[in-house]
């Protein structure tokens, strides 16, 4: 089975011989000024307490964080959305792992409304929750939400990604790409966080952190 890094570095081959030049640079422009901002430094950090929080699930029904605490470890994992490539091949890598994280919990979480998330699941016939975390509060919340510069939103816009669509509105915001690991108390034992969202967690660090 290829990693999901190898898997990575195969789509970033093959958007590199797709994409024009001029949109690949406005990507790593982008990539750069976020990388610039710190944003990854406002994140919780390992030892601290995790916030509670209460989302809706792709059928409609409420997942709070204590309640899955009380099942056991929880891994919470944010993505940016089903429309995003990278997202897609780390939420597959986390199904396709799903039987190592025993004892743990493992939910999805994005700003993209209900439909786009159960899509999603339905496409990779994905076995754990994916969460609605509408108007990207949460990731606010947690200091890894941050709003696309306009440079970028054309490019998005040329390329069929329309966020307003997906998100249900038009603020253009987006969470970083995270990783939680929480142990019963809600404390964080594990964290991945990345602005640059072609890189992403090595699932192998995930459990060992379980």
């Amino acid at each position: 089975m290829t990693t999901l890094a190898q898997q990575i570095e195969a789509l970033n081959e093959n958007l590199a011989s797709q994409l024009p030049p001029e949109i690949l640079e406005a990507f790593g422009q982008s990539i750069a000024d976020l990388k610039s901002q710190g944003l990854e430094n406002q994140a919780p950090k390992v030892g601290q307490v995790f916030p509670n929080f209460k989302l809706s699930n792709t059928l409609n029904q409420p997942v709070e964080l204590k309640e899955l605490l009380q099942k056991g470890n929880v891994i919470l994992a944010f993505f940016r959305g089903n429309w995003c490539p990278y997202c897609n091949l780390e939420l597959k890598a986390l199904q396709d792992r799903l039987q190592d994280f025993e004892g743990a919990t493992l939910v999805a979480i994005s700003p993209q409304i209900a439909t786009y998330n159960e899509e999603l699941k339905n496409n990779h016939a994905l076995g754990f929750d994916v969460l609605t975390d509408q108007d990207n509060r949460l990731a606010k919340q947690l200091g890894i939400s941050f709003s696309l510069q306009d440079f970028i939103l054309p490019i998005y816009e040329k390329l069929g990604i329309t966020l307003s669509s997906f998100n249900g509105n038009d603020y253009n915001e987006l969470p970083i790409p995270a990783v939680f690991v929480l142990d019963q108390t809600g404390t964080i034992t594990y964290t991945f966080i990345d602005t640059n969202y072609m890189n992403r967690v090595d699932i192998d660090e995930i459990i060992s952190h379980i």
